[in-house]
């Protein structure tokens, strides 16, 4: 009888550990969990620090006891595995509660560690009020910890994990303070996407450090710390939650002789073998190939760690399955704001070397003549020659993610921009738009990629160009109550009615850039500037983009100012 034992019991372990009954209700199966808990989702923790979630009950999807009832799995908790012996095929494994440790052979061995959170160099770490969040125990921790309300608790760490713990202990009446290193919030999305979040914080009463890491965590005789940036910014808190980030926990593959990848995840195969052909990896801790760039990638999320278990079960069991790898789909909701990301990032498509071409659409999540429509941003990334997606982002306030999700599709199916713009969806006045805006991107893109409508860049601009014949004249086609209202620094307007009538205001043999309020005027404007022979471009975005990328270089009347 083929014996399996699964190190680690939430995402990965557990459902590989479930899987695998289904499959084969005769061979042995030990899962093996350092924990008190297994089968719980992380993602709710945040919601339950929050009071969203009433009952920590509520995260378990399986208790030990309720798991081996209906899989037959024989489940043991408090038990860590210290070593692996792949010679003789055991697991040396400690139970934590009495100190004691014994051997377990195995047959196949899976392991499923996860991440663990990174610690910065900062002193003071092992302070009893600097926690960080993994696991329920953490959670319970730092609830426990909280100071009463209103209390004041530092995060330091814009990213998933710390925007969703701000939000929730917002709520919970304290103030937050958050600190990141960079110079903006979710530095997984490319920074303009990201400028309408920090403005909705602000907004919500929560002070913002960007740019600022933290070099100091300095006690005070309360019991409370100050935190200090290296600009000398201080906040006093009663609790200081890390959220920097996690990286893979490898230490029990790589002190056994598993190869390691470049990015310091387990290496497997589409099998998620690891190089050892009876060790299988999955979750957090692998390295897994991403389908756009053709190259690794680390990815700690619930849903390819849960697929890729369900695979590592399969090939256990005698089947042939492959994962094909990720192209990392996520979206986050905080406050009145969601945003959404697949694909590559434009920073990413830089840092890779890789060609590309991009755009900014805005629209609304449905009709916008039905009451309570709300705007969508949306940044496609595409590569120029072929048409083919290679990600896209987007913000708004609900149904962002229904746009991504369709995106992601695309593009685990080697869609093109052509395919968004012939793309059918459901459309009703109160949930969609007969021209929806993931058309409406690959409408924008084949205009760009054909050159009928090329388009410009707000990056590329540069205060200063309304005197240098050389570079683009900006023309701004809104009414003249909205150039006044505030407009790109040094644009000239003229209305999109107008421009017929007044086209000889503008010069012939100079590059003109065309906007309006979110593009649709401005792509009419170029269609008619460049039906009379000038070089015309549309600006991507419009002037709702400009207002992301450059808004200290918003000009106004002098009266208005």
């Amino acid at each position: 009888m083929k014996r399996v034992v699964i190190v680690g019991g939430v995402a990965g372990g557990a459902t590989a550990a479930a899987r695998l009954r289904r499959l084969d209700e005769k061979c042995s199966i030990v899962l093996l969990e350092r924990g008190p808990y297994i089968s719980y989702s992380n993602c709710g923790m945040p919601y339950r620090i929050g009071g969203v979630i009433e009952d920590d009950d509520e995260l378990l999807l399986q208790t030990p006891q309720s798991f081996h009832r209906r899989f037959n799995v024989e489940v043991r908790v408090g038990e860590e595995v210290l070593t692996i012996d792949r010679a003789s095929h055991k697991v040396r494994v400690k139970h934590l509660a009495s100190g004691e440790d014994y051997e377990e052979p195995y047959d196949v061995l899976l392991l499923s560690p996860g991440a663990s959170p990174i610690k910065p160099p900062i002193p003071n770490l092992d302070h009893p009020k600097v926690l960080a969040l993994r696991d329920i125990p953490d959670m319970q921790r730092i609830m426990a910890s909280l100071p009463p309300k209103p209390g004041h608790v530092s995060i330091i760490g814009g990213g998933f994990i710390g925007l969703e713990l701000l939000e929730n202990l917002h709520h919970l009446g304290h103030a937050v303070a958050l600190w990141e290193m960079l110079p903006q919030v979710l530095p997984v999305l490319d920074a303009e996407m990201t400028a309408g979040l920090t403005r909705v914080l602000l907004k919500q009463g929560v002070t913002i450090h960007l740019g600022s890491a933290v070099a100091a965590l300095e006690p005070l005789p309360d019991g409370n710390l100050i935190v200090r940036n290296g600009d000398d910014e201080t906040e006093e808190a009663q609790l200081v939650i890390l959220a920097v980030g996690v990286k893979p926990e490898v230490m029990l593959a790589q002190s056994c002789g598993l190869e390691i990848g470049a990015l310091g995840g387990i290496r497997v195969n589409d099998r998620m073998q690891t190089s050892d052909p009876a060790i299988y990896a999955v979750g957090d801790a692998v390295e897994i190939m991403h389908l756009v760039t053709g190259k690794p990638t680390l990815l700690a999320l619930a849903g390819p760690a849960q697929r890729q278990a369900r695979v590592a079960a399969d090939n256990i069991a005698g089947l042939d399955s492959h994962f094909p790898g990720v192209i990392g789909t996520f979206v986050i909701k905080l406050f009145n704001s969601e945003l959404a990301c697949t694909g590559v990032t434009e920073s990413q498509l830089i840092r890779l070397g890789m060609p590309y071409r991009k755009l900014y659409c805005h629209g609304q999540d449905h009709a916008g003549y039905y009451p309570g429509a709300t705007p969508i941003n949306l940044k496609l990334l595409y590569d120029g020659e072929s048409g083919h997606i290679l990600g896209a982002q987007g913000c708004g306030q609900k149904d962002v993610a229904r746009r991504i999700d369709i995106i992601a599709s695309y593009i685990k199916m080697g869609g093109t921009t052509a395919d968004l713009a012939q793309g059918e969806f459901c459309y009703a006045p109160q949930v969609g738009s007969a021209k929806d805006i993931v058309n409406m991107a690959g409408f924008i893109a084949e205009n760009d990629r054909s050159a009928i409508a090329p388009l410009a860049h707000w990056s590329d601009w540069q205060p200063g160009w309304q005197n240098d014949p050389t570079k683009p004249l900006v023309l701004d086609v809104r009414s003249p109550g909205e150039y006044a209202q505030g407009h790109v620094l040094g644009a000239l307007n003229i209305p999109v009615n107008d421009l017929r009538a007044r086209i000889s205001e503008l010069p012939k043999g100079r590059r003109i850039w065309v906007y309006c309020r979110m593009g649709q005027r401005s792509h009419i404007a170029t269609r008619i500037l460049r039906g009379a022979g000038y070089d015309a471009y549309n600006v991507s975005g419009s002037f709702l983009t400009f207002l992301d990328h450059h808004p200290e270089s918003v000009e106004y009347p002098t009266s208005q100012e």
